[in-house]
């Protein structure tokens, strides 16, 4: 029986409930698109999550940080240990396609380093979830929080890697760079093949081994990347800015990320 801690509890609890709500705005007819001030999209469904996870996170009185909240000061935020990120919907492009496959992102950052994640992908039905203390697992076939059974839990840590080479890359954000990183480490391998996915759940599927690889050669922020990278390192997977052996930090005073590299070797 997994040690869920308390605050794990919360953040699936929240991630679910928020989905699951999300989902009756997605399965409408139409609805309300806005622009935010970067062009970047935003719908009902991501001010919705965000309040649902808000309301459930204000409980464990640690600091909030969200895509979708007013932005704390760095003179404040810089004295965090602790804190929560999230994205209420990572993949809005995805969600507004419908394709399936955007997620809530729910992470716990620890001394700028990733503590626990949280991924929940509503459409999928597929919950993955990670805490230091515990490792790393995935969930399928999630109905509600109130039948969740952590007893169908796989661990990813012991995820086979694909027998052929295998990169994953963005289903909305492909680009010139990453066809050339991928072409730098297949000149002498033919045999590789590319999936795609959108939404954190790239970094997720490195994590349960459905991919070698996936690199990111173009913008990210924190909140975009906090939940999976807690769940992609505890599963055993590396992390890092590509030519450095250093991995992302978080509460950094800009929250926008360098380019980084999930890969998961095996053992």
């Amino acid at each position: 029986m997994l040690d869920i801690s308390e605050n794990l509890r919360i953040a699936i609890k929240a991630a679910i409930i928020a989905g699951n709500e999300v989902l009756k705005i997605y399965n409408k007819d139409n609805f309300e698109v806005k622009l935010k001030s970067d062009n970047s999209p935003l719908t009902t469904a991501d001010e919705r999550s965000n309040k649902i996870i808000i309301d459930h996170l204000t409980f464990t009185k640690i600091p909030i940080i969200s895509e979708e909240s007013d932005q704390i000061n760095y003179e404040e935020r810089k004295n965090f240990k602790k804190f929560w990120i999230i994205d209420p919907i990572d993949g809005t492009k995805e969600f507004i396609n419908r394709n399936g496959e955007f997620t809530i992102n729910i992470g716990l950052i620890e001394n700028n380093e990733p503590y626990l994640g949280v991924v929940y992908a509503p459409v999928l039905k597929e919950l993955f979830f990670a805490e230091k203390s515990i490792g790393s697992y995935k969930i399928e076939n999630i109905i509600d929080e109130i039948k969740l059974n952590f007893d169908n839990a796989i661990n990813l840590k012991n995820s086979k890697l694909p027998n052929k080479l295998t990169f994953v890359a963005s289903r909305s954000h492909m680009n010139e760079e990453t066809n050339q990183f991928i072409n730098s480490l297949t000149k002498k391998n033919n045999d590789f093949k590319v999936i795609s996915f959108g939404s954190s759940l790239k970094i997720c599927k490195v994590a349960e081994g459905l991919a070698n690889i996936y690199p990111r050669f173009g913008p990210t922020m924190e909140w975009d990347t906090a939940a999976g990278h807690a769940i992609a390192s505890i599963a055993g997977c590396s992390v890092t800015i590509p030519n450095t052996n250093y991995h992302l930090k978080y509460n950094k005073k800009n929250l926008l990320n360098p380019y980084f590299i999930v890969e998961k070797s095996q053992k």
